[in-house]
């Protein structure tokens, strides 16, 4: 990783020194005080010592009354404008059918204050399990006030369309109006699309939001240009998060003209926001069933894709990799499905990349030693092993014990960190931390493969861009719980009370000033 270049812009001045008195360190640990000043830790001291007063009459001093100060949180893997989209959209995730989904739209349209030509979009559907299929007929009620609608599955790999959307689409003809895998991005990108201005509203709301959580920053994968777009929010007003840009291909040829590399800072973005890996694809889905399997799904008719879907060559994959290598910029590789995995670490073995491997949610456990590669990240997702269980199980069946498989890729020495693949999981870490620690989700059901959970510091280490601990001299970039993580039952964990956050010694959020 490249040094990062001088940075300007409106988030780039010192916060005012603070004071955290009273301040637990870490779940479990010592009280103490601890001082905030240039935008990093400048004293640790034992709360028994008379609480040092602020550098300056600017100062502040919060007490914390014995709440815990942890490292600030990442969200390793979002799809920023899909998650700010996706909070007002029509919630389809209750939908157990096809025809449910479809009669929930239907109520939607009726109560919908939209301009007559506005998609109506809903977003949360899993049809892995459902016991019919998304079919034109379901979303006849639509076309006759010919508002196009859409409904977009939780795994973002799925769009299903009625025919005023796909005549928008210029695919008035689609047999079926399922779109699937860059066919359903494309769409879903066009269809709710909207003027720059109002998507930076909904992402600075969506971030505002992230920050009472506890976030600090996040990689964005967003189906775009983020180099750019980060680079205009960045210019209107200060960011409350940092954010690591994902390139795609079609932007990778501008990001290597302009000598940007993996690492760098944007100019004019106040210092946070950098240059990611460049995003590139073995596969698809577990809930589409297009994550590439060395097994084939159940039900599945043969004919090539019963194993799941190639999304790009193997040697296409090196080319790409080794090309962005050459010109200092690395590459998550998305991959699912267990031979999926085995393509993209053969293709980082054989390229000598850095980067990363997306999901990894089956893997052939001879592929365990190659995940410790040097110079590797897993991103990995913990709220899905408990949102797909079931989905898992039949699809993946009697392969499950090696799926979701964090424990055993954390034995072999693989360096993890937490996302939530937004808006596929909520943009919240607390949620993966306390899947990852107990197996379970919201419905409270016992952990599933609970074999595979890893240890609370791990956890919060993952969740927090490889952060364990605070040391005088570190960035300032914190959240103060209202409990002990270590104390908290599973729900207790997942919804974690956050009392302030702080990013570069600025508070991002202040449960005490909401």
């Amino acid at each position: 990783m490249t040094s990062p270049r001088t940075a300007t812009g409106p988030a780039a001045g010192q916060a005012a020194p603070v004071v955290l008195r009273n301040v637990r360190l870490g779940s479990g640990g010592p009280l103490a005080h601890l001082v905030v000043d240039g935008g990093r830790i400048a004293a640790l001291t034992p709360a028994s010592a008379t609480a040092p007063a602020a550098s300056s009459a600017a100062g502040e001093g919060v007490d914390a009354e014995g709440r815990t100060v942890l490292p600030g949180l990442w969200d390793a893997h979002v799809h920023m404008v899909q998650w700010a989209s996706a909070r007002r959209r029509v919630d389809l995730s209750g939908a157990a059918s096809a025809a449910a989904a479809a009669r929930v739209m239907a109520g939607a349209a009726r109560t919908a204050r939209l301009p007559a030509d506005e998609p109506l979009i809903g977003f949360g559907f899993r049809d892995g399990l459902w016991p019919d299929r998304p079919e034109p007929g379901l979303l006849a009620w639509s076309e006759p006030a010919g508002r196009p609608v859409a409904l977009v599955s939780n795994d973002l790999h799925t769009a299903w369309l009625n025919r005023p959307a796909l005549r928008r689409l210029g695919a008035a003809d689609h047999p079926t109006g399922v779109l699937r895998e860059a066919e359903c991005l494309d769409a879903v990108a066009r269809l709710g699309a909207a003027d720059p201005a109002t998507v930076d509203r909904w992402v600075a709301d969506a971030a505002r939001a992230a920050a009472a959580r506890g976030v600090v920053g996040l990689i964005d994968f967003e189906y775009a240009d983020n180099l750019a777009d980060w680079t205009r929010r960045a210019a209107h007003a200060p960011l409350d998060l940092r954010v690591t840009c994902a390139v795609y291909p079609a932007h990778l040829d501008d990001a290597v003209a302009r000598g940007l590399r993996t690492g760098d800072v944007l100019q004019d973005t106040g210092g946070l926001v950098r240059v990611g890996p460049l995003k590139l694809f073995v596969d698809g889905s577990l809930n589409t069933r297009t994550a590439l399997c060395n097994e084939p799904y159940p039900g599945m008719p043969a004919g090539g894709q019963e194993y799941g879907l190639l999304q790009t060559e193997p040697a296409e994959l090196e080319r790409l990799m080794g090309h962005a290598a050459r010109h200092g910029i690395h590459s998550a590789v998305h991959a699912i499905g267990d031979r999926a995995n085995t393509i993209a670490l053969d293709a980082f073995e054989r390229t000598r990349c850095a980067g990363r491997i997306e999901h990894a949610q089956l893997i052939d456990r001879s592929d365990l030693p190659r995940f410790a590669r040097p110079g590797l990240v897993l991103g990995i997702q913990p709220a899905h092993a408990a949102d797909d269980r079931d989905i898992a199980d039949h699809h993946w069946a009697g392969r499950t014990d090696r799926s979701f498989a964090y424990a055993e890729l954390a034995r072999a020495g693989a360096r993890l960190e937490i996302g939530s693949d937004a808006p596929v999981a909520p943009l919240d870490p607390w949620v993966g931390i306390a899947a990852a620690v107990h197996r379970t989700g919201p419905d409270g059901r016992p952990g599933w493969h609970p074999e595979q959970a890893i240890a609370l510091p791990d956890a919060l280490a993952a969740a927090a861009a490889g952060r364990a601990g605070l040391r005088v001299g570190d960035r300032a970039d914190l959240v103060v719980t209202e409990d002990d993580p270590g104390r908290a039952a599973p729900r207790g964990l997942a919804g974690m009370g956050v009392f302030c956050t702080m990013l570069g010694g600025r508070f991002t959020h202040r449960a005490d000033e909401a």
